[in-house]
This record gives C-alpha cells, sequence and structure tokens, in this order.
C-alpha cells in the first residue's frame, strides 16, 4: 500500500513528489544568478552574479568539454567557439580598447551559458529537473508580475536598489499597452521577461508528459505563458503563439506521418506566394506583422534595409561597438533584431558561426527518432518546439545581458540529444537511480528530481500495487 500512496502522491504533487534525479547544483546556482539582477562594479568591469558565477566556471569547463570529457566534441560545439573567437577579432579591429572588457562580459555571458549546459544538462532526468524548476521559478516570479503589471513599480528590483554598495538593472518605463504597465520582473527589459516565460510552454507541456499529470502540465504551460504575456512583448507572445501552433500541429495530425513535410511545404509555399505578391522580402512581411503597431513594423522595415546596408558595407569584420549608419530621424541605435545585430556587429563570419551552428543542431535533433522512447521522443519535441519559436522571434527582438546568457543556456541544454542512444533511456531499470549527470561530488537541489515513468515503469507500478492491495 505504500508504493500505491507514493505512486498517489506523485499525481497530487507533480512539482516535488516521485523524487529521483536531482539538478546539479551548478545549474541551478546558475538559474538562480539569470532571475538575481544584482550588479557590482570590480575594476573597469560591470558585473553582475551571473558574470561573477560564469567568470569562475567558464575555463575548466571549456577545457573539460574540448578534451571531450562531456562526450565527443561537436562541429556545433567547435562553431560556438569560432564564433566568440571572431567576435573578438572584430572586437579588436573596430574598438581594441574595449575588447577586454566585452569578452570579459558579454563573451562570457555568451559562452559560459552554453558550457554550463553542456557540462550539467546532458541526461532526461536532468532536461526534465531543469524543466521543473524554470516553471516553479515563473511560479514564484508571477505575484510580483501581477503587482508590477497593476502598478508599474517593480518591487523586486526596486529592493535591490536601495540596498548599498550594489546596483541593478534600471527601471524602465515602457509606455502602456492594453492599459497595463509592462512587466520587466528581473530582467533588463520586458522583452526579456517574456522570452524567459515563454521558454517554460513547450518545456512544460511536452516535455513533463508522462512525468506530471495532464491537469497540472495545462495549468502550468497557461501559467507560464499568462505570466509571459504581462511582458506585452510582441516577441514573447510570437515565441508562445508559435509554440501552440507547432503543439496543436502535432496534436490534429499525430497519425500522419510526413507530417512535418507537410507543414513545412505549406510554409514554403506561404514564402512564395508573399515573395509573389508583396513589394517588400517574406522576411520584412513577417517582421512587420511580428509587432503591436504599425509605427513599429515601419520601423523594423527601416532598420532591417539600413542594416543590411551595414553589414554589406562591412562584411568581413562587422562595425563592433561603432554606431551603425542609419536615417538622420532614428535618434536611437536600438536594433530590434538578433541576427541583424550579430552580422552588423561582428560581420559575415561572426554571424555564420553562430547561425549555422544553431540550425545544425536544431536539425540533427529534430532528425532524431525516438519514437521507441517516450519520454525522449518528448524532451526532443519540446526543445524543438521551443527553438523554432525562438529562432523567429529572434528576428524581431534583440537579447543581451542574462537573457542572451539564458537563451544559448537552454540552446546547449538540449545537445546531448544529437548523441543519446535511440532507445538507451526506454530500458532502465526504475528500481536503480539513473547515473548522476556529473560526478556525485557535484551534488544537487533537493527539490529538482524529476521522475522518469516509462511505459516499464508503468506495467510493474501497477503490478506492485495490484500486488499490495
Amino acid at each position: 500500500m505504500a508504493i500505491a500512496e507514493n505512486l498517489a502522491g506523485a499525481r497530487k504533487l507533480p512539482l516535488t513528489a516521485g523524487l529521483q534525479t536531482r539538478l546539479p547544483w551548478q545549474a541551478l546556482v546558475y538559474l538562480l544568478c539569470v532571475v538575481t539582477p544584482i550588479w557590482f562594479n570590480l575594476g573597469p568591469l560591470k558585473l553582475s552574479v551571473l558574470r561573477l558565477f560564469l567568470l569562475v566556471m567558464v575555463l575548466p569547463l571549456t577545457f573539460q568539454l574540448l578534451s571531450g570529457r562531456f562526450g565527443r566534441v561537436l562541429v556545433t560545439d567547435i562553431l560556438m567557439f569560432l564564433h566568440i573567437m571572431w567576435a573578438t577579432v572584430a572586437l579588436a579591429v573596430n574598438n581594441p580598447e574595449q575588447v577586454v572588457t566585452q569578452i570579459g562580459s558579454v563573451g562570457v555571458e555568451f559562452i559560459g551559458g552554453y558550457v554550463v549546459a553542456r557540462a550539467y544538462v546532458r541526461t532526461p532526468e536532468a532536461f526534465l529537473a531543469l524543466c521543473r524548476w524554470i516553471v516553479l521559478i515563473i511560479m514564484c516570479l508571477t505575484p510580483f508580475a501581477v503587482y508590477e503589471t497593476l502598478t508599474g513599480h517593480p518591487p523586486l528590483i526596486q529592493m535591490i536598489r536601495a540596498l548599498p554598495g550594489i546596483d541593478s538593472v534600471t527601471i524602465g518605463h515602457q509606455e502602456k499597452r492594453l492599459n497595463l504597465h509592462r512587466v520587466q520582473a528581473t530582467f533588463a527589459h520586458p522583452i526579456h521577461f517574456g522570452l524567459f516565460c515563454s521558454v517554460s510552454v513547450a518545456l512544460t507541456f511536452v516535455a513533463l508528459k508522462d512525468v506530471m499529470s495532464t491537469p497540472a502540465r495545462w495549468f502550468l504551460a497557461l501559467l507560464s505563458g499568462a505570466t509571459g504575456f504581462l511582458a506585452l512583448s510582441s516577441g514573447a507572445l510570437l515565441a508562445i503563439a508559435l509554440q501552440v501552433a507547432l503543439i496543436a500541429w502535432a496534436t490534429v495530425f499525430d497519425r500522419i506521418r510526413w507530417r512535418w513535410w507537410l507543414l513545412l511545404g505549406l510554409f514554403a509555399l506561404a514564402w512564395v506566394v508573399i515573395d509573389i505578391l508583396s513589394n517588400r522580402t517574406p522576411l520584412q512581411v513577417f517582421m512587420s506583422y511580428a509587432t503591436f503597431s504599425a509605427h513599429n513594423a515601419y520601423w523594423r522595415s527601416i532598420i532591417f534595409e539600413w542594416g543590411m546596408k551595414s553589414v554589406w558595407a562591412h562584411p568581413v569584420y562587422g562595425i563592433g561597438l561603432n554606431e551603425w549608419e542609419r536615417p538622420h530621424f532614428m535618434h536611437s541605435g536600438s536594433m530590434d533584431n538578433f541576427w541583424l545585430v550579430m552580422a552588423v556587429r561582428y560581420g559575415i563570419p561572426g554571424f555564420l558561426f553562430l547561425a549555422v551552428g544553431y540550425a545544425l543542431a536544431v536539425f540533427r535533433i529534430m532528425r532524431r527518432n525516438f519514437d521507441d522512447d517516450p519520454i525522449l521522443s518528448h524532451i526532443r519535441r519540446a526543445w524543438v518546439f521551443t527553438f523554432l519559436g525562438l529562432s523567429f522571434t529572434l528576428f524581431t527582438v534583440h537579447v543581451w545581458a542574462t537573457i542572451y546568457s539564458f537563451v544559448f543556456f537552454m540552446f546547449g541544454a538540449g545537445i546531448w540529444l544529437i548523441t543519446i542512444p535511440a532507445g538507451a533511456h526506454k530500458d532502465a531499470d526504475p528500481d536503480e537511480s539513473p547515473r548522476d549527470p556529473v560526478p556525485r561530488e557535484g551534488g544537487g537541489s533537493r527539490f529538482s528530481r524529476s521522475p522518469i515513468i516509462t511505459p516499464a515503469y508503468r506495467a510493474r507500478s501497477a503490478q506492485t500495487v495490484t500486488d499490495t492491495e
């Protein structure tokens, strides 16, 4: 009867029950640093707690990754490092006086987030624990987000800024939308908070299938989406909408094996039709509709046009941190397109190293067949849905600081799906604790263990329950 009660408890308490595997403490500390907006000065460097943590971690983890400690080195790994190396070269050419500070901050955020994930999120168990921690953090931030959207005051940032000797992110006084204040919570911009919440939608609803009860998944996915909505960012809403659309497509056409080829064909057809009928490129049309206002759409079209002029004018090393040429009436140098910023700032080589590495990993994971292993299949689908949504969203927003690091942390958190053998997980003995994804001395977080419920586990558990009654 005790086992039956434990199984029932797991259904009632999906966030903490059925605990088997811990999220390595290094990954948990990383997540907590992402949502802790504490900044301070250390010599010429302006550091956040995240940057400080990554400065400590990045060199040993990079060495271990490249030496094969975390599995074989992949092409994507090499391209990520080539991107940051080329960014260093581009900055040395354009802004030699700022190379050290930029690579010591922005560069560490990028490669640090990636290698932390590659090191400590390398198993299904660790990935599911990560998903649960992300949604738990969003649940904790939701009350503060509701307060901020009603009052316009971010309480957590205000409390940190009131402490002596430390600083926090700037409180943005954004224009109201839908008669609500835009929520930035603990991030540098409302867009960043919205993107952070959007990541949890597919991870909760898809990855945690067979691990968490259906009502709990529905509730937590809706909570993540609703909390992300309070950022009132078209970019975040686009990421959520694309994930929901992909989930719906997969559900409706579940019995059609070629459903994704059908979707790709429809996408290609729409692209050709728009290209023929519109006097703008399909990408410009897409970016113009992915916004809250016609003014923003017009602004984005100008940014894209002049940004591409800058790319072709400085194709090799980009312009670094220098001002990009634009019409005289555009006083702000803000460029709401992450992919375009990479090309403008670091040149075509810097952009290609990143974009090819990114696309190659997504494509390879999309092509993996885990039909015989439901847990891996759900994780693969959730990760792909998340990054397909982000791929389009990054055409409409720019990311920097902690959310920049977090995006590539989540990217790195799925790379193990490229190399894990198909079916390696489905036959695991549920009576044995899964092997830790990192050496045992790494420890773990108490509330991050995830139940891995396979069909064999279900059958064995059902038999055990029958035997005890």
